[in-house]
């Protein structure tokens, strides 16, 4: 008879198994048995929880979206008035999401996101929800707040990029955003 209650933990232990697993192969190259022995359970049991390993991917993408989400919303909270856009694009450059394994994680969903339609679903989330977000901000900043979001939020994902890709962190990224959003809405 199982456990009542151990679900949850299984769960959230191959969540992050997953993570660590293709942070530390640096690919999606890993298999349900790798993820499950990391998590200290069978492959059996990876399976019957998630289904595959797109699957088990997917849930940990997930897992790091919502990571990200609270960082959002807890900057946006404790954003001065009139600050919002610089608290959204501090949030989006946080060393939290330059975690190594996190990074790897990212940069792989965006290459399953071209092939697994639920990825590329996911995607589209985050990155409506990244829009909405700048185009609340921009308001009464830009003269088009959505064509300066979609230019920002060019800007984030090529700066998280650079950073991800070279391993040297963001450095002063976040102040060169908002530098650059600043001259995009005139206020320099």
């Amino acid at each position: 008879m199982p456990r009542v209650g151990q679900e949850p933990k299984r769960r959230a232990a191959l969540v992050a198994a997953t993570v660590a697993e293709v942070g530390a192969r640096g690919s999606l190259d890993v298999t349900v048995g790798q993820i499950a022995r990391r998590a200290g359970m069978s492959p059996a049991l990876a399976h019957h929880y998630f289904g595959g390993k797109v699957q088990i991917f997917l849930a940990a993408m997930r897992h790091i979206l919502s990571e990200y989400s609270a960082e959002v919303r807890h900057a946006l909270a404790g954003a001065p008035e009139g600050r919002r856009l610089e608290a959204l694009i501090a949030a989006n450059v946080a060393e939290s999401c330059f975690q190594p394994a996190t990074v790897s994680a990212w940069l792989n969903f965006y290459v399953l996101a071209q092939r697994e339609p639920e990825a590329a679903r996911l995607l589209r989330v985050y990155q409506a929800r990244l829009h909405s977000n700048l185009v609340h901000a921009l308001r009464g900043r830009a003269r088009d707040p959505r064509d300066t979001a979609r230019t920002l939020a060019a800007l984030i994902d090529g700066v998280y990029l650079r950073a991800a890709l070279d391993g040297a962190g963001v450095g002063n990224a976040a102040a060169q955003l908002i530098a650059t959003a600043q001259a995009l809405t005139g206020e320099s």
